[in-house]
């Protein structure tokens, strides 16, 4: 420490001397005496640099978790009577080289590094929180002045991944939301899935103030192929190990997709069903057209058989049977003499005439002949067709 003092001291000399001697260059009638100022200022830096080599405060950042301790070193080389701390500009602690340390509250307290050694004092501050953050001042009794530090507070929140486990079918599009609140300053979040860093790019983050703290949103999109553990991790600077939060994907396989079968299978049924479809109609033609033709053909055949019927009753006459079970009216007995086998005749041998065989008509319908003789009356019903 003295080596490091005399070296400082050596170049402010040396910076002195070279100042002067340019001067004397410029106007050789210049003197020592005639340069007050130049001398007075080369007196006051030596001095001012060999005084404040002789005070330190270590760190001069330091950054600490809420809750945790953080601890300042100030060392002094020479004697001194007084020193004294100060956090956010308010004395907190009063070091004396000898006798007790006062100190205005149980979270602050100072300490000399080692038994009987009053060169160095340890301040220490416990459970700190934001409050505290900003300058830690420490003041030596004396030439010593004073060192200011810088002390930043962190604070870790909680970290959530929205919804839980989570069942999907495979090649399914899934989407994590990770919540992280309560943080200051922002906190740094990622993704790991089985343990192994997911990356960046399958992943947004953004976060909002809320107060004195910041929240953090971040979503995690990609493709289920199969089962993973997804855990959502959030930290800052002085956290020992980040905040975590994980949950399951649990991937089922994607059912059979029957789409192109079923396309198939409808294209053709319905082919087979149109070939149908065609193959009926031309059948129900061809059934029509064949009972048209029939129906024709039978027409005709009965124009034919007309005409050949009304062609033979103009040519000749109608033939029928005599009936011989006709009875004649009034007539309530027949003598077997009477009674042959073409029909009726009187007893007294009286000859009558009889029906012809062949009855010439030209008319259609029911007929009655009536033949008149002696004996009695014989009637005959003809038909004609």
């Amino acid at each position: 420490m003295e080596g490091y003092k005399g070296v400082t001291t050596m170049l402010y000399a040396g910076f002195c001397i070279e100042t002067l001697e340019l001067r004397n260059n410029n106007n050789m009638s210049a003197s020592w005496r005639s340069q007050p100022n130049v001398l007075l200022v080369c007196l006051l830096l030596s001095t001012t640099g060999a005084v404040s080599e002789q005070f330190q405060l270590e760190p001069l950042n330091a950054t600490v978790l809420h809750g945790s301790a953080v601890r300042f070193n100030a060392t002094v080389q020479g004697a001194w009577k007084v020193m004294t701390w100060s956090v956010g500009g308010l004395m907190v602690t009063t070091v004396p080289d000898i006798g007790d340390i006062i100190s205005f509250s149980e979270q602050f307290s100072a300490r000399f590094c080692s038994s009987g050694d009053t060169s160095c004092v340890e301040f220490t501050i416990q459970n700190v929180t934001r409050s505290e953050r900003g300058a830690v001042t420490c003041s030596v009794q004396g030439t010593y002045g004073s060192k200011t530090a810088q002390l930043y507070v962190q604070e870790g929140g909680t970290v959530n991944i929205m919804g839980g486990n989570v069942t999907v079918a495979q090649d399914e599009q899934v989407e994590f939301q990770c919540v992280s609140s309560k943080w200051f300053p922002i906190p740094t979040v990622s993704w790991t899935w089985n343990s192994e860093a997911v990356n960046s790019s399958l992943y947004n983050t953004t976060s909002m103030a809320d107060g004195d703290f910041f929240n953090c949103t971040s979503v995690l999109k990609f493709q289920a192929v199969r089962d993973t553990q997804i855990e959502c991790r959030a930290t800052v600077e002085t956290l020992a190990s980040p905040q975590s939060s994980s949950v399951y994907l649990v991937v089922v396989p994607k059912p059979t997709d029957w789409t192109v079968l079923i396309a198939v299978v409808v294209s053709i049924g319905s082919f087979a069903l149109l070939v149908l479809l065609i193959i009926g109609i031309i059948f129900c033609y061809k059934r029509r057209k064949e009972k048209k033709t029939k129906y024709e053909d039978e027409m005709s055949r009965r124009v034919r058989s007309q005409s050949q019927i009304s062609t033979v009753h103009g040519a000749g006459q109608n033939q029928g049977q005599e009936n011989t079970g006709y009875v004649p009216e009034g007539q309530t007995s027949v003598a077997p003499s009477e009674l042959t086998d073409s029909g009726f005749f009187p007893a007294n041998g009286s000859t009558f005439s009889e029906m012809p065989d062949v009855v010439n008509s030209t008319h259609t319908g029911n007929a009655y002949i009536t033949v008149d003789k002696p004996a009695f009356r014989k009637h005959r019903h003809v038909t004609i067709v």
